[in-house]
């Protein structure tokens, strides 16, 4: 049986002018699996993030769907990540090239719909070089924005304070917030997964997860929990604890402990 999974990106203004829509990117991708007679084991939303990110603290920081993603590729065998278009990972060479490096660390690749012979193990030095070419002024452009953007985020964090990018679980933040505010629902979910993590250090993230969701806990979503949900609180340990972490940058923060 091929085991693959689904990535999905809208952009905020992508939908209108690309025509790719959260739902018909998810439907396109069943129909595709369906005919191939593939289980797709999960699709993973990055909704309102820019394909032209061009550094790795912009994968890690702001596209969490493709955290996700990186996640249940490291804890499940799985062959291909099906995307209607290449565009919807990468829309820079630079990016390009970082997700393939992520992708093939577990020898995973990519079938995009609209493009069936394309793989990220393919060697095509004509793609590289008209791709290079069209996009080496606009990626300048890009990175100058970027780095100038990234210093201010950069200052927020070493303060401690709310540096943007979607607030963890357990948290809300609004625009313009120099500080985060806990979400007590969720608090109470981070609380008794880690109480679980503490009493039962031999559980799987699998059965972590099966004790949460028979507790009626659930994601920010409101649906069931799934070992990488759990994983990425975990991972967070840090967070919860009071240390704000953005990138590599780790300081006290100003926010409320939630542990």
């Amino acid at each position: 049986m091929v085991n693959v999974i689904g990535y999905i990106r809208v952009s905020t203004l992508g939908q209108v002018k690309d025509g790719y829509s959260l739902t018909y990117q998810k439907d396109e991708i069943k129909l595709f699996c369906e005919k191939q007679g593939w289980n797709l084991l999960e699709c993973f939303i990055d909704a309102g993030i820019s394909g032209a990110k061009i550094d790795e603290e912009a994968l890690e920081v702001e596209r969490e769907g493709f955290q996700d993603m990186l996640t249940e590729i490291s804890t499940s065998k799985v062959d291909f990540v099906i995307v209607l278009n290449t565009n919807r990972l990468w829309r820079a060479d630079i990016v390009k090239v970082l997700v393939h490096r992520e992708l093939k660390k577990f020898g995973v690749d990519v079938k995009s719909i609209e493009q069936p012979n394309y793989s990220i193990y393919k060697k095509d030095p004509n793609d590289f070089l008209v791709n290079g070419l069209m996009e080496l002024l606009d990626e300048y452009q890009r990175m100058e924005i970027t780095m100038k953007l990234a210093r201010g985020r950069n200052m927020k964090a070493k303060q401690g304070k709310y540096a943007g990018g979607k607030p963890i679980y357990g948290y809300t933040a609004k625009k313009g917030q120099k500080f985060l505010r806990v979400n007590e629902e969720e608090a109470k979910t981070v609380r008794r997964l880690f109480e679980l993590k503490g009493n039962f250090q031999s559980w799987s993230l699998s059965q972590l997860a099966s004790q949460l969701n028979n507790e009626g806990y659930s994601t920010q979503q409101g649906k069931r929990f799934t070992k990488v949900q759990v994983k990425r609180i975990l991972d967070r340990k840090d967070f919860y604890e009071g240390m704000y972490c953005y990138g590599e940058i780790k300081t006290k923060g100003v926010h409320e402990p939630i542990l």
